[in-house]
C-alpha cells in the first residue's frame, strides 16, 4: 500500500491532542515530545506549507529540540533526529523567504 501524506489530518489531530498529552502526561513525557515533533515535521514537510507554517515548524521544532536535549541528552537518537528535522525546517523556511514576492 502506498504511503499517503495526509498532512491536513495530521495537523488537525495534533492540534487537538497535544494539549491533552501535555496535561495528562506532562511536558517532558516521551509521547508528548514525539507528538510535538511530529506536528513540527508535518508543518514543514507539506508541499503546500505557507511561510507561516514554516515559521511555526521552526518554532515548534526548536522548542522540542531544547526539551529533548534537556530531558534525553544531546547524544540521544531522538534528539539527533529532531535536530535533523529542525535543520531541514530552517532550510525550507530560508528557501521560502528567499523567493521574490
Amino acid at each position: 500500500m502506498k504511503y499517503r501524506r495526509r498532512f491536513k489530518e495530521a495537523k488537525a489531530l495534533s492540534r487537538r491532542m497535544i494539549p491533552v498529552a501535555r496535561r495528562v502526561l506532562g511536558q517532558n513525557d516521551m509521547l508528548t515530545l514525539k507528538m510535538r515533533w511530529l506536528y513540527g515535521y508535518v508543518l514543514y514537510e507539506d508541499d503546500r506549507a505557507t511561510l507561516d507554517h514554516l515559521r511555526e515548524a521552526v518554532n515548534t521544532l526548536g522548542q522540542v529540540e531544547r526539551t529533548a536535549r534537556r530531558v534525553l541528552g544531546g547524544s540521544h537518537p531522538v534528539t539527533e533526529e529532531i535536530e535533523d528535522d529542525l535543520r531541514a525546517a530552517r532550510a525550507a523556511l530560508g528557501a521560502q523567504e528567499a523567493v521574490p514576492k
